[in-house]
């Protein structure tokens, strides 16, 4: 079984699978009589096919042990679909770069507290890993017609640690 090392999760590490979503470095500006700050498109929201359109849901996970074996990645190939935490807990996030024969060998990072992602579309990913808590997520995926899920099980396990 080969070993994925944990990353932790930054612009530049993820930007070749979607965005950082975090208020560190965004562009920002005061709204609401300058008693809110608004953090300004920190994520390219991604709809495409028969009636798409954009959703919002609400996750509740619970956490993971590490390490943890991984055999399986997914995508999404007719929308992104982030994951934004309400609380402050870490969560893991998984991506895979995409080759001939099908997703390459998985990548994992480490949310820091308060840190999302959004996963483009098409992108090989991990399931939602929270690994700290219990922990809430707004997601933000596209709904709509067609098949916007595909699975890949690889031959052999990944230990992610």
């Amino acid at each position: 079984m080969k070993t994925i090392e944990i990353k932790p999760l930054t612009r530049e590490a993820f930007a070749p699978f979607g965005q950082v979503i975090e208020r560190d470095g965004a562009h920002n500006f005061p709204i609401n009589a300058g008693k809110c700050t608004r953090f300004h498109d920190l994520a390219n929201i991604e709809t495409t096919g028969e009636k798409a359109r954009p959703m919002i849901s609400l996750l509740r996970g619970e956490p993971y042990p590490l390490p943890l074996e991984l055999n399986m990645v997914e995508r999404h190939p007719l929308g992104s679909q982030a994951f934004i935490p309400l609380g402050e807990a870490s969560f893991l996030v998984v991506v895979a770069e995409e080759t001939e024969n099908g997703p390459a060998e998985p990548i994992a990072f480490r949310t820091a507290p308060g840190q999302g992602v959004n996963i483009g579309r098409n992108v090989w990913h991990g399931i939602l890993t929270p690994l700290d808590a219990v922990s809430d997520f707004a997601v933000v995926d596209r709904g709509g017609e067609g098949v916007n899920l595909e699975e890949h099980f690889y031959s052999e396990k990944f230990l992610i640690r």
